[in-house]
């Protein structure tokens, strides 16, 4: 059995985009450790006066075919593959294979490449083959390599880095993971783009409302897996898609996370230590919402929970897993469905037909981070305060603009949302909030746009709201800093705008 514990020699390097490369090369460089690279990666290597090793120097063959061929080699490949015993170990001894212990790659852009151009021979081109035979090798051999897939891993060579090149294994398992998902995306772009970018597309049974016919293009059992009598309409998809970009901020957190939605909106979210009390913060959020809507979970669902959601007329319940015995409980109604989320990969492009043509824009998937904020006022936000904040701005994200939330120990109690103006939006959420019985003061406030009059830091100072957070970015930004001063108000800027129409 190799040991748990591996120390990193020597790594391969090829990338494509180079942004990010200089320091990690020195530091990789400072430790000793051998770095082999080829084609781009070498050149750009060599120009930072670093010492690197070509592989056409190991495999005493040249780069081939216009760079097609550079990495794909048994003298290669070997070194990456081989398993640190006395059998494998002799053979790269006899054929003067060095090993590698770690590979380093960042694929050609096919995606963006088919976005950019209508160039058949120019997309193919950029069918990446070594740097994904590259990655699937390390990956497969994890217990004795570490493969860095993708430019935005960086982050754990570092850590590795200052672990003086010590990984273990379980973190080797966790990049290994990452790398077949990226391999197994890539292809299945290259296999839609080949296929034409078509998809099957399926009848539903209408659209927003009975007398408009609609469709479904894809196949959603890629990651979802849907169970029960109940066929999945529309507007029920729209919902779905909704909760499982809301839950993909939250899915990480230690705490049991419960989100309701109803017509593309949170009507109510709690973290708590078990999903059952989250379950019914959340429906406290606004329980007459609630009725008929969709609900989604962090974690597998228990019976304890179980129990109480089947209380509920809802129409989707989306969890990552279920407990022994509840699908056969919850499913004794016909028009429900239970859905589990088999991949947390949602689709990085939105698309939207308007004016004789379709909007295309990247998905808005960053969550935002305590680290992305700074506090612009005098008083100090305190640590629970913080963790209010940043639940309630990565919940406002995911409202309807204009849009503010409201959150008060882990738990949304007031939202106004699809407003017109801003200081509307935040009347709407201070009056739910008290509507449903909850008192706002001391909440925290979160807008999804900057303000642009300080008309809407008076309604929390009226409602004796402590901490706001919104992105800044007005011309008229400090007339609502003085005002959040002025009022003792915390009011950190987020720096990211989250318009969503």
């Amino acid at each position: 059995m190799p040991e748990l514990q591996k120390r990193v020699h020597s790594v391969l390097i090829s990338v494509y985009d180079k942004t990010g490369l200089d320091e990690l090369v020195r530091l990789l460089t400072e430790m000793g450790i051998v770095i082999y690279s080829t084609g781009g990666t070498q050149s750009y290597i060599e120009g930072l006066g670093l010492p690197c090793v070509a592989v056409e120097q190991v495999t005493s063959y040249p780069s081939i075919l216009g760079g097609r061929v550079k990495t794909l080699h048994p003298k290669i490949f070997g070194g990456i593959l081989a398993m640190r015993n006395d059998d494998h170990l002799s053979q790269l001894a006899h054929f003067e294979i060095p090993m590698i212990d770690m590979v380093v790659v960042d694929l050609y852009p096919f995606e963006e490449t088919t976005k950019t151009t209508d160039d058949h021979d120019a997309i193919i081109e950029k069918i990446d083959i070594g740097g994904i035979s590259l990655i699937r090798a390390a990956a497969k051999n994890y217990r004795d390599v570490v493969v860095i897939p993708s430019k935005e891993y960086y982050k754990d060579l570092h850590q590795i880095v200052a672990s003086q090149g010590l990984s273990n294994i379980s973190h080797r398992k966790k990049l290994a993971a990452a790398a077949f998902q990226i391999s197994s995306k890539y292809d299945k772009l290259i296999y839609q783009y080949l296929n034409g970018g078509t998809n099957q597309m399926s009848e539903l049974r209408y659209g927003e409302n009975p007398h408009q016919k609609a469709w479904f293009k894809g196949d959603i059992n890629e990651v979802l897996e849907v169970k029960g009598q109940k066929e999945l309409s529309y507007n029920n998809l729209l919902d779905i898609d909704a909760a499982l970009h809301m839950m993909n901020d939250f899915k990480e957190e230690h705490s049991a996370c419960v989100a309701i939605f109803k017509h593309n909106n949170s009507c109510g979210l709690a973290l708590r230590d078990s999903l059952s009390e989250a379950w019914k913060a959340a429906l406290a959020g606004d329980p007459q919402s609630a009725f008929g809507g969709v609900i989604i979970c962090n974690r597998e669902v228990d019976k304890e929970t179980a129990h109480e959601i089947d209380k509920l007329f809802y129409e989707v319940l989306i969890a990552p897993g279920f407990e022994e015995g509840v699908e056969s409980m919850l499913l004794n109604r016909k028009n429900r469905a239970l859905v589990k989320i088999k991949s947390w990969d949602l689709a990085p492009l939105i698309k939207k037909s308007a004016v004789n043509g379709v909007l295309i824009q990247e998905d808005n998937l960053k969550k935002q981070k305590k680290e992305d904020s700074r506090l612009v006022t005098s008083r100090a936000i305190t640590d629970a305060e913080w963790e209010d904040l940043i639940i309630a701005v990565n919940c406002v994200k995911h409202l309807k603009s204009n849009a503010i939330a409201l959150v008060k120990d882990k738990q949304l109690i007031g939202m106004g949302c699809g407003q017109t103006s801003r200081v509307d939006a935040c009347k709407q959420a201070i009056e739910k909030a008290v509507r449903m019985g909850f008192d706002p003061a001391g909440s925290c406030m979160a807008s999804e746009a900057f303000f642009p009059f300080p008309d809407c830091v008076e309604l929390a100072h009226a409602a004796k709201i402590k901490v706001i957070a919104q992105p800044g970015g007005s011309i008229q930004d400090q007339k609502s800093i003085d005002a959040a001063e002025l009022y003792g108000i915390s009011m950190a800027m987020t720096g990211i705008r989250n318009f969503k129409h």
